[in-house]
């Protein structure tokens, strides 16, 4: 688990690996599932995930991400408080992920500090990114919010190609798929982006 905001001691490794139940999930499989109650934390080993947040006529809209080292902080927030799960996660690629049974999690609090600021460190980040969200969808125009998006699935990824369809891009941003098509055209005629079979290539 590789994340310069989380360098638990061997001890606290051993610890969770000792508690956890690693799982590996393969692009695209639902990691968490809404209203669930959330009877374990994950952190992911490798690979990422997304989470998601469903309103209630069905659309989704993309919250953040979470990468190696990382955790759900709605996850820990939920099961620290017997709760059930006001969100989506999904493996944005193949991954691993440690499940910490809720109970160790309580315990690990008590027994290590480092683990409670990593709690609080991983609140505070996504935290921000949640505002960043918000901000997005109060204040920026669409075509803004699509390049964004384009350029953190580049990021994540490491690619400047990304593999990804109209409807899924339209899913995650909240949108619709029509839109979002005319958009990238759009953005391919400006030199910005090349589209091709379900991939998407950043210029």
């Amino acid at each position: 688990m590789e994340n310069n905001t989380f360098q638990p001691s061997p001890k606290m490794l051993t610890k969770l690996f000792e508690y956890g139940q690693q799982k590996s999930f393969k692009e695209g499989e639902v990691i968490l599932n809404e209203n669930a109650y959330i009877k374990s934390v994950p952190i992911v080993i490798s690979g990422s995930m997304r989470v998601m947040r469903t309103d209630e006529d069905g659309r989704e809209l993309l919250l953040y991400y979470i990468k190696s080292g990382e955790s759900c902080i709605m996850s820990f927030l939920g099961g620290l408080h017997d709760d059930t799960s006001k969100v989506k996660a999904i493996a944005e690629e193949a991954a691993e992920v440690l499940f910490v049974p809720v109970d160790k999690v309580r315990e690990m609090i008590k027994e290590f500090p480092e683990w409670t600021e990593y709690i609080f460190r991983l609140y505070h980040k996504k935290f921000e990114e949640l505002l960043a969200v918000v901000n997005d969808v109060a204040f920026k125009k669409l075509d803004e919010r699509l390049l964004d998006f384009l350029k953190k699935k580049c990021e994540l990824s490491g690619e400047k190609t990304i593999h990804i369809t109209h409807e899924q891009i339209a899913i995650e941003l909240g949108s619709a798929r029509v839109v979002i098509s005319r958009l990238l055209k759009h953005m391919e005629d400006l030199n910005l982006i090349e589209l091709g079979r379900n991939k998407i290539t950043l210029l």
